[in-house]
């Protein structure tokens, strides 16, 4: 898989030589590229936004620099994109749209800022390319850089290879196979701060772990996301 991320911040992007992702860089799994929009800019100032039509608070981002940005993109590599803009007006980033996103061959992330993108922009994206606007939840951050990086990670995991034990990717929240939110966890030592582990957990029996386990993970989702027990 290849990952192209288009920002006026390229620096923000940094920790994606980090953990996983930067293994999976390392293995030749994913590439990356990030890429800084003002390269497609013409003037002295490297503008990249102006005043809204029709009034209102804010800057809008320019279609120009965008249209070549992605224009260049293309050119640059013959995979098909799947066009990712971050906005609090896109579809809910979920774990199903992780799997989805997954199985694409390249990636191009559009970061926008201020107000937004020049919607000339999202409508072409649209008629040319595969176009997934997401959003991660219902509230605004100032750009898309956040959400690039979380849906990054939250897809790089999946792919083959990235994570050591892909028995690990089952049983966590959201899997398709487990709807339900992840049991809770426990390692040694045995009593900390007077807390003790479960002591089913020490039983070696593998079919009362589970059951228990699942138990904890109804419980679990029914006091926290009580919406999930219909999928499940």
């Amino acid at each position: 898989m290849r990952l192209d991320v288009v920002t006026i911040f390229p620096d923000y992007f940094a920790p994606l030589q980090l953990s996983l992702v930067g293994k999976a860089i390392d293995k030749g799994i994913i590439e990356v590229a990030v890429h800084d929009l003002r390269d497609w800019t013409h003037d002295r100032h490297n503008t990249v936004d102006d005043t809204p039509y029709g009034g209102g608070a804010g800057m809008v981002m320019k279609p120009e620099p965008w249209g070549e940005a992605l224009d260049a993109l293309e050119a640059a590599d013959d995979r098909p994109m799947t066009i990712v803009v971050p906005t609090p007006a896109g579809r809910p980033f979920t774990q199903a749209l992780a799997y989805e996103l997954a199985a694409r061959q390249r990636l191009v992330f559009a970061c926008g800022r201020y107000e937004g993108i020049d919607q000339r922009v999202i409508d072409h994206c649209a008629e040319r390319y595969e176009l997934v606007e997401v959003s991660l939840g219902d509230y605004v951050l100032n750009g898309g850089e956040v959400a690039a990086l979380a849906v990054t990670e939250a897809v790089v995991r999946l792919l083959p290879g990235v994570v050591g034990n892909p028995e690990s990717l089952v049983e966590e929240s959201h899997s398709p196979e487990h709807p339900l939110l992840e049991y809770p966890n426990y390692t040694k030592p045995p009593v900390w701060r007077g807390r003790e582990v479960p002591e089913i957990l020490f039983s070696g029996h593998h079919a009362n772990v589970a059951k228990w386990r699942l138990e904890q993970a109804t419980e679990r989702t029914r006091a926290r996301r009580p919406d999930l027990l219909d999928e499940a």
